[in-house]
């Protein structure tokens, strides 16, 4: 850069100061993960797996009294998956994980257009899924309404891959993305009232998906509503929460849904400013329809690793339409000091619904996770132990010979978040 340029560029950069706030900042998130029954009971003579990724985020915000812009660049780096001198990324996972745009519209009144994380309450049902290096995002409109105590979210999306480089094509608009609940058109509206020791929310979620007939084309859409409440209740030392929802329509392939539900509840106690005590349950209903008929819930976007045990052995591109779930737990959690603290977890796993064999208990999970931070970083470490029971082996359609005696999965995380410019 020549003196003149500089000049011009740093001129430039008080201009853009002088009319909003901009700021820039950073994530650098690398993860190293021993996997010995992770997602799925590991075989006997199989070897355990062991790799590290690294998750790089860029984020930039420019804000002014009318509007914001946000851009959020990540890349997911598995070390070792490119050659040495490799001219391309062989994971090709380079993206905008956020690029948005907020305008302000007067009257507590605002809308927010383009890639975003739609995350509400415990993000049972729609959440960011941050554990995941890549996240999870929409391509959406959301209009938000706010006033005092009281909040409406809307949002619309219709998605769309097209097929030419040109955009669109003869072909009409059929969405040929599938897998993972990838939807063509959401609709979703959230409202949140808060009181003094009590908030509740309701959600009413419908997605539509593409279908495809025996020749490939566009066949209709399916329509999958999702309704539910999540209430929260804080009095001094003690805490409630409770999930309620719903599933009816159909999911992808016209299948329809009828008696699908989620019901949680969560209670917690802190007995000293240092311990926090929980205990909680959750029922997710199973496969008990006809053919062409489910009655299992799927939780669809949400953060799910959060949920059922961190080994990710339900919902988490797993346990989609099978017997469901019944899910007993309790934790502790210990803070040692303003900087450390240790989270203890107990969960013990039963079918919603008996499998052929008329066995229903899953099997115990035990999961450990301890924080450390530090003047600009934070590591973060996790041990996860699996007991599986004679229904896991059936449920996964293994033999109990076949499977290693431990059924394990740690990790271990630093966390770094830079701000270059505030």
């Amino acid at each position: 850069m020549t003196l003149k340029n500089f000049i011009l560029a740093f001129f430039s950069l008080l201009a853009f100061y002088s009319y909003g706030q901009f700021s820039i900042d950073a994530e650098f998130r690398p993860r190293t993960e021993y996997r010995n029954g992770f997602g799925s009971l590991i075989g006997e003579d199989a070897d355990a797996g062991f790799g590290i990724s690294t998750r790089a985020r860029l984020n930039s915000k420019f804000k002014t009294d009318i509007y914001t812009v946000y851009f959020s660049l990540q890349d997911i780096m598995v070390w070792g998956e490119n050659r040495q001198i490799l001219p391309n990324d062989q994971n090709d996972s380079f993206a905008i994980f956020q690029a948005w745009a907020e305008i302000k519209l007067g009257e507590g009144f605002s809308t927010k257009l383009g890639r975003q994380v739609l995350s509400y309450d415990d993000q049972r049902i729609l959440g960011g899924l941050d554990w995941a290096q890549q996240g999870r995002n929409h391509d959406a409109a959301l209009l938000k309404y706010r006033k005092d105590s009281f909040r409406l979210d809307f949002s619309l999306a219709f998605n769309q891959d097209y097929s030419h480089p040109t955009g669109f094509v003869s072909e009409g608009t059929a969405y040929t993305r599938a897998g993972f609940f990838s939807y063509k058109t959401m609709q979703n509206l959230y409202l949140k009232k808060k009181w003094k020791e009590l908030s509740g929310s309701l959600l009413l979620l419908n997605n539509g998906f593409q279908n495809f007939d025996t020749n490939n084309e566009a066949d209709g859409v399916s329509n999958l509503q999702t309704i539910g409440t999540h209430l929260e209740y804080t009095k001094n030392r003690f805490g409630l929460s409770a999930n309620a929802f719903m599933q009816t329509g159909e999911r992808q392939g016209e299948v329809k849904v009828k008696g699908a539900y989620l019901l949680g509840l969560d209670l917690s106690y802190k007995t000293t400013d240092k311990v926090k005590l929980g205990a909680g349950l959750e029922i997710i209903s199973g496969n008990d329809a006809d053919a062409g008929e489910t009655g299992a819930f799927f939780p669809l976007y949400g953060t799910n690793h959060k949920f059922n045990g961190f080994m990710d052995y339900f919902y988490v591109g797993n346990h989609a339409n099978s017997i469901g779930l019944f899910d007993i737990h309790l934790s502790a959690n210990f803070k040692f000091n303003e900087t450390s603290n240790l989270m203890i977890k107990a969960l013990n796993f039963s079918g919603e619904q008996e499998l052929t064999s008329g066995e229903k208990s899953l099997g115990t999970e035990i999961d450990l996770v301890y924080s450390k931070s530090f003047k600009g970083f934070k590591t973060v470490f996790g041990y996860s132990h699996l007991f599986p029971s004679d229904g896991m082996y059936e449920l996964k359609g293994v033999s109990k010979s076949d499977t290693a005696s431990s059924q394990n999965w740690a990790w271990a995380m630093l966390v770094i978040k830079p701000k270059f410019l505030n």
